[in-house]
């Protein structure tokens, strides 16, 4: 059996990372995750966080969101088990101070801090852990990360009232990273039990640094400090959050974004592009920077779509991509391309760039040789249908639609039409689940390679209708292989397998960059490259 024990409150400890020993690290320009916006002296508490994000998912509830302008701040209301170091990937005490993990990665025991509440003023104890992973399940198809983190989920039993065990009915090496992430964040039993819609519009209790004071859809999200709060992750300093509440208002144009940065209006911003790097700079605003671990962006296949379940189509279009142009034309100054469908911070990566090679002449056989002949238009036709691919997509991110521009472009000169059809990031879910695509731009940030089965499993949601097969084989035994240099060796043939295929695109990493005032310290990033603001101040 692994245990773990804290030998303080306050220090790290050691811990079983689920998965290849990778350290997180931070690249790109400008401050690489310290968070200090420069030389404010001591901390200070008070004052208000202005902070302009690029759309709204919809939903305040931890446990269902997945998009990251809102998991922003709807991460602050909850804590969690544990917590993740985002240089060492190493697990640290959360609301868990210790826990043992079986050796077969069936049973997780977990012993709780004294003293928590949430803050409708109930306790924290381990019947709390037990309702929330009991209630996880039945949440519906917003919760898909949170659902794909309990597979296999039998139970948790109440060892005594600070004491709660976890168990599976096959191994989950991958559970202990997931309770340090916003999906698996507690909320009080009286949010575990109300329906998932109600979860979602009204919002959450949490026993977080923050609470949830206002929520207009579309438009701001509004965090007060919790008062008394003392509990917080042990990479944190004590006490209560610094700032007295943190306003996140909805700006989709990054245009207004960077120019309400420039005049003081807002005081951070996120989805900086290449664009406004220069502007930013030159006004003396900081570019706080940190590569996402988890699947990169790109385009995932409908396997549905006929044109898209034959191999050789999609191995011409990944063909057809320079992955090296997108990044230089439109992504921030230190984004890599990808090298496989994991980004190289994530644990477990493999580097794949021999296999994601830009070669247009090849795409243009393998195409000729599946019968796909060009038109007049140059638009390859087979059997009366133009060779079209409708790519979905939500405007989360300012470099969403101008790389799919130049996508768009690389592709029509191997005879591929690509028409881009944008949506609410809210929408999003719903399509996918329906069908309704050819595919789709996007990306999932875990610090753990088990993202892939919650992708790309046949078994779970199977949003892009893959095939059963070798594939899913390989995803369920890297969740159940104790042994981290087993687990290594089956997520690497599992990314090998989807770039061979050509089930997605990967395309470029996602590079989390910030723009953020001089008078803002200690905004700092956690393992997911989300925000943890706990510590932050304003000088």
């Amino acid at each position: 059996m692994s245990t773990v024990r804290s030998r303080s409150a306050r220090r790290a400890v050691p811990a079983l990372l689920a998965g290849a020993a990778l350290a997180l690290t931070a690249c790109g320009t400008g401050d690489t995750g310290s968070g200090d916006a420069g030389s404010g002296g001591e901390p200070q508490s008070g004052g208000t966080l202005t902070f302009a994000v690029g759309s709204d998912a919809g939903c305040v509830d931890p446990q269902q969101v997945g998009s990251n302008d809102t998991i922003y701040s709807v991460r602050q209301l909850v804590d969690s088990l544990t917590d993740q170091d985002p240089e060492t990937g190493e697990i640290v005490p959360w609301l868990a101070e210790s826990w043992e993990v079986s050796d077969d990665a069936t049973s997780f025991t977990f012993h709780l801090r004294e003293g928590v509440t949430f803050s409708d003023g109930s306790p924290l104890t381990a019947q709390v852990v037990k309702d929330n992973f009991d209630a996880v399940p039945n949440l519906g198809a917003l919760a898909g990360l949170a659902r794909g983190y309990l597979t296999g989920y039998t139970g948790t039993t109440v060892v005594d009232e600070l004491t709660a065990q976890v168990t599976f009915g096959t191994p989950n090496v991958q559970f202990l990273q997931a309770t340090s992430t916003h999906s698996l964040g507690l909320v009080s039993s009286a949010s575990a039990a109300l329906p998932a819609a109600e979860r979602c519009s009204a919002g959450i209790v949490g026993s977080g640094p923050f609470t949830l004071a206002e929520y207009v859809q579309n438009q701001s999200i509004t965090l007060d400090r919790r008062d008394g709060y003392d509990w917080g992750s042990s990479r944190w300093a004590d006490g209560e959050a610094r700032l007295d509440s943190v306003v996140f208002r909805i700006v989709p144009e990054a245009g207004v974004r960077t120019g309400s940065l420039q005049s003081g209006q807002v005081d951070a911003i996120g989805s900086v592009g290449q664009a406004d790097e220069a502007a930013l700079s030159g006004a003396g605003i900081e570019l706080q920077v940190r590569a996402n671990p988890g699947v990169v962006f790109g385009i995932t296949f409908n396997n549905a779509r006929p044109q898209f379940a034959d191999a050789a189509v999609r191995q011409a279009i990944s063909l057809a991509v320079d992955r090296q142009e997108i990044v230089d034309a439109v992504f921030p100054t230190g984004t890599l391309p990808a090298t496989s469908v994991l980004s190289s911070t994530t644990p477990g990566y493999t580097d794949l760039s021999d296999g994601l090679t830009t070669d247009a002449d090849r795409a243009v056989e393998l195409l000729d040789e599946t019968g796909w002949a060009p038109g007049g238009d140059g638009i390859r036709e087979k059997d009366g249908v133009r060779l079209t691919l409708e790519v979905l997509w939500a405007p989360v991110a300012g470099t969403n639609q101008p790389a799919l521009e130049l996508l768009q472009q690389q592709l029509r000169a191997i005879g591929v039409e690509v028409t881009l059809r944008e949506q609410p990031i809210a929408q999003l879910l719903p399509t996918l689940q329906a069908g309704e695509f050819d595919g789709a731009w996007g990306n999932v940030t875990r610090a753990d390679p088990d993202i892939l089965r919650g992708s790309y499993s046949t078994q779970l949601a199977n949003l892009y209708r893959l095939p059963a097969g070798e594939l899913d084989e390989l995803l369920t035994a890297q969740a159940a292989a104790a042994d981290p240099a087993e687990r290594a060796d089956l997520v690497a043939q599992a990314q090998e397998l989807l770039v061979e295929e050509a089930f997605t695109i990967p395309v470029v990493e996602l590079q989390t960059t910030l723009g953020v005032s001089p008078a803002v310290h200690e905004l700092e990033f956690d393992a997911s490259s989300r925000l943890q603001l706990h510590d932050t101040w304003i000088s």
